[in-house]
């Protein structure tokens, strides 16, 4: 069974409390909305202090939007930074299991809150398997063409794989 690393507890913990593990940084933000928008520092940065991840919301005039805009950013730039190591006798965590179908394949709306979890495990896979995407087909039990779709739907995920795949001196995947 997996085991809920540290990782994973931050992108699984409520709003409150990964919010106070974070230095909150409120500002004004630039571009369209006139006076208003430049008037009130509804722009906020959060820094995760035990990953050093940064995200930012600045879309909105209300603070408290941009707040759970940033938190949402947080949680899937964790997700796509930070690893958690696989040994040999590794499992996918019940999470990953929740969302492969029994055809194969992953199915997962964007906004389930399991999503950065989900693509975090994946990586973690991928990691383990130093980019190379048969060996991980083999730990995450889908075909190739399976992990590959599941990879281009997502940009910020392809991007997190080709940085995997350079570090480990493989050409990069390209979408089709």
């Amino acid at each position: 069974m997996h085991q809920l690393g540290e990782r994973d507890r931050w992108l699984t913990q409520d709003d409150d409390r990964l919010l106070s593990e974070c230095h909150v940084d409120t500002y004004r933000a630039r571009g369209p909305g006139g006076q208003k928008r430049n008037k009130t520092s509804s722009a906020v940065r959060l820094r995760h202090r035990p990953s050093g991840v940064i995200a930012i919301g600045h879309e909105s005039r209300s603070q408290h939007q941009n707040k759970a805009r940033a938190l949402k950013r947080l949680r899937l730039a964790i997700a796509l930074a930070v690893r958690e190591p696989v040994d040999v006798s590794w499992k996918p965590p019940a999470v990953y299991e929740k969302y492969r179908r029994p055809g194969g394949g992953i199915e997962i709306s964007r906004r389930s809150p399991d999503y950065p979890v989900l693509l975090a495990v994946v990586l973690d896979a991928i990691a383990a398997c130093e980019g190379n995407l048969r060996g991980t087909t083999t730990l995450l039990r889908l075909k190739t063409a399976q992990l590959s779709k599941f990879i281009v739907s997502e940009r910020k995920l392809l991007d997190a794989v080709n940085r995997i795949r350079h570090e480990a001196g493989l050409r990069p995947l390209s979408l089709p």
